[in-house]
């Protein structure tokens, strides 16, 4: 599960989210223009399904009372499960259930949001203003090698399990009385900044949004699969990186030993059968 929180992907959240709002509705164009007859992915929050755009940017721009004009109004929260992740809600709910519950568990990623800045008054994802829409694909940009090597153009679809989410949440927290910075790294060493916009771990974050998509969804995951494993290759020290081979390679050697195991007792069943069809009670 991979959880990035940025200022916006147009490059600017100091102003008005209309930009972003449209950039997002991208995927809506591209319908729109091969058939009006598909119904357009709506934007979704803890308690609508079928916001409207305009909804959107309204609300976001109008939540930022005492927001000077250099300062964010509000970032863009990615949500993207891995393939493997996205193939087992698909094979678990089917295609269309599967998206309905990637949508809930985004509010519940938001729920993790709002309880990582330790503050009272922002507990759970009622207590903060976002909006959340669904992308089936991602499309190639300029900045990928594929583009640059002319192996593909700008703008063509991404092969794989692309769907994803994308939520823009407002600095201000819902009553515009809080500032919130997901962007803060003070971790409560700079008391007064900590004060004014919350303590967030980013990596809190990303392990809770992790362990709620185990929790949620009864999913299995490898250690390969594991925020921690990946964090760990990433930024761990030389001592912790030997220990994590260590603990992969006796993980796998449980998992060879159940699958023996599991191959015996299949024989031995198999060979039970075997046994009553050849009595005089069996079925021959």
């Amino acid at each position: 599960m991979h959880i990035q929180i940025s200022k916006s992907e147009t490059g600017n959240n100091k102003g008005s989210s209309g930009q972003l709002v449209s950039y997002l509705e991208k995927e809506n164009r591209l319908l729109y223009e091969q058939s009006q007859q598909l119904e357009p992915e709506y934007w979704f929050n803890q308690e609508r399904q079928n916001i409207q755009p305009y909804e959107v940017r309204y609300h976001i721009d109008q939540n930022t009372d005492r927001l000077s004009s250099n300062e964010a109004k509000f970032f863009l929260v990615n949500i993207s499960p891995s393939e493997n992740e996205l193939l087992f809600l698909k094979e678990e709910f089917g295609e269309e259930d599967a998206r309905q519950a990637l949508k809930q568990y985004a509010n519940q990623v938001m729920d993790e949001y709002a309880r990582n800045f330790k503050k009272d008054k922002v507990q759970s994802n009622q207590d903060i203003l976002y909006y959340g829409k669904l992308e089936n694909h991602r499309y190639y940009t300029h900045k990928d090698e594929e583009v640059k090597n002319g192996l593909t153009k700008r703008g063509e679809q991404k092969p794989g399990e692309q769907m994803h989410i994308q939520i823009i949440v407002s600095r201000k927290d819902i009553t515009d009385s809080i500032r919130l910075s997901p962007l803060n790294n003070s971790r409560g060493k700079n008391v007064a900044h900590s004060l004014k916009v919350g303590q967030f771990d980013r990596v809190a974050l990303k392990q809770a949004a992790e362990r709620t998509f185990d929790q949620a969804f009864n999913y299995d995951r490898e250690l390969r699969e594991t925020f921690r494993y990946a964090n760990t290759l990433k930024h761990g020290s030389y001592e912790q990186k030997l220990e994590l081979m260590a603990e992969e390679k006796k993980v796998q050697e449980l998992r060879q030993q159940n699958l023996e195991q599991q191959k015996v007792q299949q024989e031995l069943e198999q060979g039970r059968k075997q046994n009553r069809g050849l009595t005089p009670g069996g079925s021959w």
